[in-house]
Parts: structure tokens; sequence; C-alpha cells
């Protein structure tokens, strides 16, 4: 199933609704940048790219009722309800719209569901690189600050974790928890080879940031 340009641009519309008033962590530019990634990695993949532009649009429409519970609801599996009610509003269905679905659900880093189709581990891929690299490194700060504890840093992150626990919205959290934890093994989790090789450059960058601020914190720099 092929879907027209008129018809994504009216998902488009609908789905930039629901990023009103969020910040610039997880505002619509987050998902212009996924987009734009997805369909980069989904051309070399040979991924269905309209299947892709859409699941793009509309992967974080949740992600606003994730923060306002402060992650008693997960996202991934809100923005898949909202995505079918707009898929259903203009009659796609099908193989298609499971996809889609399918896509949005498994989209997430903490989530025990593994992405199964290709379109939905380019999804994956290209959500994740956009937490890594310059932009990364913006974004976990601006998360941190707004819905973690504030804290620039607490000394306790590499004893953290090795609990493997989620600190977010906690007292704990931290930019450099959430490197910790998450971020310095994004690479080892990404399941396209294009994805991957976008990740070393990205991982790397954000290493030797990370190696900076310690350096920093201590006075050897």
């Amino acid at each position: 199933m092929s879907v027209n340009r008129k018809t994504i641009k009216r998902i488009k519309e609908e789905a930039r609704k629901y990023f009103l008033d969020l910040d610039g962590c997880h505002d619509w530019t987050h998902v212009e940048r996924v987009r734009n990634l997805s369909l980069h990695i989904g051309k070399k993949e040979g991924a269905d790219l309209d299947v892709l532009e859409v699941v793009a649009l509309l992967h974080d429409v949740g992600r606003k009722k994730e923060i306002k519970t402060r992650g008693r609801i997960c996202h991934a599996q809100e923005s898949a309800v909202i995505a079918g009610r707009i898929l259903r509003k203009y009659g796609m269905d099908g193989e298609f719209f499971k996809n889609v679905i399918h896509c949005i659900k498994v989209h997430r880093f903490r989530n025990s569901s593994l992405p199964e189709t290709v379109e939905a581990k380019v999804l994956f891929d290209a959500d994740k690189l956009d937490s890594l690299g310059a932009v990364g490194i913006a974004r976990v700060f601006l998360f941190a600050g707004r819905d973690g504890s504030g804290n620039l840093y607490t000394g306790n992150e590499k004893k953290l974790s090795k609990f493997k626990r989620d600190y977010s919205y906690t007292k704990e959290d931290s930019a450099m928890l959430e490197y910790e934890i998450k971020l310095k093994h994004i690479r080892n989790r990404l399941l396209t080879q294009t994805g991957r090789k976008i990740a070393a450059q990205r991982q790397e960058f954000m290493k030797r940031f990370f190696q900076r601020f310690w350096e920093e914190v201590k006075g050897e720099k």
C-alpha cells in the first residue's frame, strides 16, 4: 500500500498538535530529525519509505502523556493507540496498518518487545541515533533538567549504573547517569548496518565529550 503526499501532509498536521508546549528534548524538531534519519537509513536498508514516513511522524504522539505522568504511562504504547485512531480516519488498514502500529510499539529503548520488520528496525535505530552525538548531548541535558533531579551530576553515576535500574524521574537522575546507563551502550543495541555506521561516529564524539566533562570536574583540564 502506498500513501499519497496529501494524506501524509494531513497526518503530519495532525501529529504536530501533540507536540505543542513540549520542550526541545521531545518537541517537533525531534520528530523531524527521526524522519530524516529514518528515510536515509530506510533507503539503504530497502525499507518501505511510506511506512517509515508515517511512523516517524506518529512515533512520539503519546510523549506528552508520559511526561505528565512522570513515566507511569509508556509513550510508545500511548502513541500506538493515538496513531491507530489517526490511521483509521484515513482508511488505512491491513498489513500497512499492522506494520505502522508494530513499529511504534517497539521503538522504545527500554522495551522488552523486539522490532520484527525492516521498518521497525529502521525506526528503532533512527530514534536512538537522535540520542547520540552533538544533538544527543544537548537533548540529555534538557531531559535531565526538565524531568530529572535538575542535577548537573551527583558523582554517583558510575556506581548507580551497575545496578541496571531506571532512574528516570528520580532525585538521582542526571545527564551523566543517562549516559552511563543508556547512551554509551546504544550502538550495541542498533539493528541495521547503516544505523551502526552512523552511531560509531556519534558515539565517539559523545565519549570524548563526557571524558572531558569529568576531567574538568576534577580540575585536570
